[in-house]
């Protein structure tokens, strides 16, 4: 797993940000070895990105919290807390395709589902290209979001296929 502690190369220096995204120093060094693996593409590696709930999302708050229209905007975090930690994600899994523009920094447990918001653990540069892209994720989360505020499956039912293998989570939990 990614540790607490984050450390970036940013402009030939290094800024080392804790998990509630604060900077904590700014000295130059250079940038760590990739820790994480990209050979599960389209998935994230899970010893990385293991995924990880908002405990204020349960089965009983799911009708004041995550199936409420644009609930997911009041717990986003901003791009300013999770531009740092998609930077040193790319470097984490060692992608050479370096630009930002061409990964989202995606919760592998979505909002949608009552994904934590800003734990790291959670979060990982999905990249845009592939087969299976954020693109399709993005598709798969409204589906099973729709299925768990109808009431056609559970939210434990949801956030674990999707934990588990995004790409397969329709099929598995019999929405598609």
């Amino acid at each position: 797993m990614r540790s607490l502690t984050r450390i970036s190369a940013v402009g030939g220096s290094v800024l080392a940000l804790t998990l509630s995204g604060l900077i904590v120093g700014v000295s130059a060094g250079t940038a760590q070895a990739s820790t994480c693996s990209h050979a599960y593409l389209p998935l994230p590696d899970s010893t990385c990105t293991p995924g990880s709930y908002n405990s204020a999302v349960t089965q009983s708050t799911i009708n004041s919290t995550i199936c409420v229209s644009g609930w997911t905007a009041t717990v986003r975090p901003p791009t300013s807390y999770t531009n740092p930690l998609k930077a040193q994600g790319i470097i984490d899994y060692g992608y050479s395709d370096t630009s930002m523009s061409s990964y989202e920094e995606d919760h592998l447990v979505p909002l949608e589902l009552g994904g934590s918001p800003r734990d790291a653990g959670n979060l990982w540069p999905e990249p845009y290209s592939g087969t299976k892209t954020a693109y399709t994720k993005d598709g798969t989360e409204t589906k099973l979001k729709n299925a768990v505020c109808n009431g056609t499956i559970t939210l434990s039912a949801a956030r674990s296929a999707i934990k588990t293998n995004w790409t397969t989570a329709l099929q598995v939990t019999g929405i598609g």
